[in-house]
């Protein structure tokens, strides 16, 4: 007759306690505590940077537009607006820009150069402050004045351009204005094509004796207003309600989106790559936790038996683990999330120049963010192995078997990394990256899970053992005799692997693909109005001093007036990008060849075909066209009809000559036109620009060196601080690398106590070792490299928008590379299993 042990009088708390003081003592959560706080510590460096970053542009919202809301328009903003806002008791100022060319006197050499002018009145800037100094080295300092009559505050860089200094005179159209002051910061300055020159700023009063407002200068009024909130709001709403009123065009009420785009672009794509590197750190350490618990498992197995015979019910057990692991993922996630807030402010170091160092503080949201994921991890990844030891009969666990997953333990598992994946969505706050990293590496799993399983298969087939070394084939009979087992360990170890190759191809390719977005020898130097007689000469003097490559294209002005037969009229589109497209004019250009830099993704181009017209694939999307729309442009008053026949992929920001809409043929009469060319200026020639504009006196040139000097300053800064979070990630992985090899010690150790028990020499042994993981390191590599390919070409074409082409040869390199660290790693780990003595193996392998 059974007897059924009394249940032992013991609650779990107690037990668990006692169970996480024994267990720290004896270094079996180490590799847990470091798994799970990396993770958190990568994930909360970013968060934290992230979250401040967010809180500084929502507080500088209103300084980088210059007041609580603006109103921008083409022509002279209508009086209504400045009486509401006056009426509301609100503040006004009005700000008028345009390109125009700043010269210095012929005595003082005559260098021309493009300028932004900027003619601000009495109250300017409303929000934000405006810094200037004496001269370029001088220190600066805030002021609430404007430029006084007769004087200009300019950019140090157009100082440098015309050779001049504070106290020079300064030409613009029929004015003399004397250098007074150097701007060192302009908060409402914003970004574009324009503002890349240097800015001159002067009093609005001083603007009409200039002579250069005329009916065709692209002008840009700005009506800023500043008050309390309730008023603001009051003035934005009234404001909205007639600029979308029938016959109002070209107004628009700015924002914070269009106050520094470039720079919020450039702020998100760093913060993108970041949060890509930090869900790798993530996912690997999920994969370090989940092979650390086995081995947690199988170590507790004795335990677990002596604590089952005498009558430990399941329930207090199970809840027992639960009580450590909450507990060594609170003080891991704590102790991630303290690493985390200093690492960030390294971030903010390495991006000095694109983010303020006094930012406002972080919010709640990180610090929530890391303690939910390191529990997360915990429970998900390192408690269903450990529920397992709970749930099966103590015979069962005196025979070291912990079983079949059970019901419960399959649901903790479920729900745990389905909540895995959503905080995982979450921290990397890009739906696109954060789908293509978590679902990558989930089918990731899958995939090597079968090919491993395949390739056990096909080795156990394919080894003659009558013939093979007998290395070889000890090695293989090891592999195939625990197919499950060997799965196991070859697709952790190439998840690991996978994550390694894919920070590799970030680092190098993906990185390498946006420094080729603006190369080094990218055109710096942008030529408009160049006239059609010029053409030949001009090309000439290029070619003559030394620019052998250039851009050059025709470049016609026309107004969108017809689509399919129908009117154009801005009250036609819903999204007010489209109205203002439609409100003006497009720059236009024709070539038989089509340029090099734009790809057609639909349609075809034909060379010189008549009525045909290729249109950026963006415009296309904005305006609702398609292939086959037949589109009418006013061009000087002459009608030109043509249809769509292809749709070009446009790179707005390679630094080339590109156009919404091209005709497809060589020549394109009756049509008024100048030309545009872009190239790289020769080095070393100081008046190459001054000689230029001399020889051609009517063209408009603009310099963009100081602009791609700062874009790859800029992208130097965000890989500076992506590689400082790739060695997190880079630690995660090597954990992954060496949990997988070690968490195979205690079974190496059993099968090599009876093969050492019957003859095997350490030599023998030594051999069989290296052959299993060489080979499950170059299956694991090979598998590894072919999915990072795969998920490398997601992320650079959905999230990254880069075109690339991995190289053919990372599936060998990334085979070697597995092999290789599967042999340190397991050198590592189970160096001592071969020096420990037969007899006391064969003890351990008995109990």
């Amino acid at each position: 007759m059974a007897v059924t042990p009394a249940p032992l009088p013991v609650s779990f708390w107690s037990l668990g306690w006692r169970s996480l003081t024994r267990d720290w003592r004896a270094g079996e959560l180490r590799l847990l505590l470091v798994a799970v706080t990396l993770a958190v510590a990568a994930l909360t460096a970013v968060g934290f940077f992230a979250d401040r970053l967010q809180g500084g542009l929502a507080r500088d919202a209103r300084a980088l537009i210059g007041g609580d809301a603006v109103i921008s328009s083409d022509n002279a903003t209508p009086p209504a607006f400045e009486q509401q806002a006056k009426s509301l008791g609100l503040q006004t100022t009005q700000t008028l820009g345009f390109p125009t060319m700043g010269r210095a006197r012929d005595e003082d050499g005559g260098a021309a150069k493009l300028v932004a002018l900027k003619a601000v009145d009495t109250g300017y800037p409303l929000r934000g402050s405006l810094r200037v100094a004496g001269g370029p080295q001088a220190p600066d300092a805030p002021t609430r004045d404007i430029p006084a009559p007769g004087t200009a505050w300019v950019d140090a860089a157009l100082l440098v351009a015309l050779d001049l200094q504070v106290g020079s005179p300064l030409l613009m159209g029929d004015s003399q204005f004397r250098i007074d002051k150097v701007i060192v910061v302009e908060p409402d300055r914003g970004a574009g094509f324009l503002t890349f020159a240097p800015r001159v700023m002067i009093n609005a009063a001083d603007l009409p004796a200039t002579g250069l407002v005329q009916p065709a200068s692209r002008l840009t009024y700005r009506l800023a207003v500043a008050g309390s909130d309730p008023a603001v709001k009051q003035f934005v709403q009234w404001a909205q309600a007639q600029i979308e009123m029938p016959g109002v065009r070209g107004l628009r009420l700015e924002s914070l989106e269009g106050g520094q785009p470039a720079m919020q672009q450039t702020l998100e794509r760093a913060e993108k790559f970041l949060n890509l590197v930090a869900l790798l750190a993530a996912l690997l350490s999920a994969v370090a936790v989940a092979i650390a618990a086995r081995g947690f498992a199988q170590r507790h197995l004795d335990d677990c038996a002596m604590l089952r015979v005498l009558g430990l019910s399941q329930g207090t057990m199970a809840r027992a683990y639960t009580f450590e692991f909450v507990l060594v993922g609170l003080g891991a996630s704590v102790l991630g999330v303290v690493l985390g807030f200093a690492l960030h402010h390294v971030f903010v170091l390495l991006l000095a120049g694109l983010v303020e160092s006094a930012l406002p503080a972080a919010s709640i949201w990180p610090v929530l963010l890391g303690l939910g994921m390191g529990l997360t991890l915990m429970l998900a990844f390192g408690l269903p192995p450990v529920l397992q030891l709970a749930q099966v009969p103590p015979l069962r666990v005196i025979r070291r078997d912990v079983g079949q997953l059970k019901p419960a333990t399959l649901a903790v598992l479920g729900l745990g990394v389905a909540g895995f994946a959503a905080l995982l969505l979450a921290a990397s706050r890009d739906l696109m990256l954060g789908l293509i990293a978590v679902g990558g590496f989930a089918a990731a799993v899958a995939v090597f899970a079968l090919a491993s399983y395949g390739a056990v298969r096909l080795l156990r087939a394919s080894v003659n053992e009558a013939t093979a070394p007998r290395a070889l084939v000890l090695a293989t009979r090891q592999l195939s005799a625990r197919p499950a087992y060997a799965v196991v360990q070859i697709s952790s170890l190439a998840v690991g692997l996978l994550a390694l190759v894919l920070l590799v191809l970030l680092r190098t390719d993906l990185i390498a693909s946006w420094r080729n977005a603006t190369p080094p020898d990218a055109p710096n130097r942008f030529v408009i109005n160049v006239q059609p007689e010029q053409g030949e000469p001009f090309q000439q003097a290029l070619r003559q001093a030394g620019v052998q490559r250039f851009d050059w294209y025709p470049m016609i002005r026309g107004r969108l007036v017809l689509v399919n037969g129908q009117p154009v009229a801005p009250e036609s589109y819903a999204t007010d990008r489209a109205q203002r497209l439609v409100e003006r004019e497009f720059n236009l250009s024709h070539t038989a060849q089509r340029p090099t830099h734009n790809e057609v993704t639909q349609g075809r181009w034909t060379e010189d075909e008549a009525g045909g017209l290729s249109v950026e694939e963006g415009l296309a999307e904005e305006l609702g066209l398609k292939l086959g729309d037949l589109l009418g442009f006013d061009i000087a008053g002459q009608p030109v009809q043509g249809r769509i026949t292809s749709l070009r992929k446009v790179d707005w920001g390679s630094m080339r000559v590109n156009f919404f809409v091209i005709f497809p043929v060589a020549d394109l009469p009756d049509v008024p036109v100048t030309y545009i060319s872009a190239f790289q200026a020769p080095q070393g020639n100081a008046q190459f620009d001054n000689a230029l504009v001399r020889q051609f006196p009517n063209i408009t040139n603009v310099d963009m060196s100081q602009t791609i000097a700062q874009v790859q300053r800029v992208l130097g800064q965000v890989i500076q601080a992506v590689e400082f979070l790739f060695a997190f990630a880079l630690a995660a992985g090597l954990i992954v690398l060496l949990a997988t090899i070690t968490a195979t010690r205690g079974e190496r150790e059993r099968e090599f106590a009876v093969l050492r028990a019957v003859g095997a020499g350490s030599q023998l042994l030594r051999n069989v070792q290296r052959i299993e993981l060489l080979g499950v390191g170059l299956l694991a590599g090979y598998l590894a490299s072919l999915v990072a390919m795969a998920v490398g070409w997601a992320l650079a074409k959905y999230a990254f928008q880069f075109s690339w082409q991995p190289s053919p040869l990372v599936p060998l390199v990334g085979s070697v590379a597995g092999g290789l660290l599967a042999l340190m790693a397991g050198w590592w780990g189970l160096r001592s299993i071969l020096k420990t003595p037969v007899v006391e193996t064969l003890r351990r392998a008995a109990v």
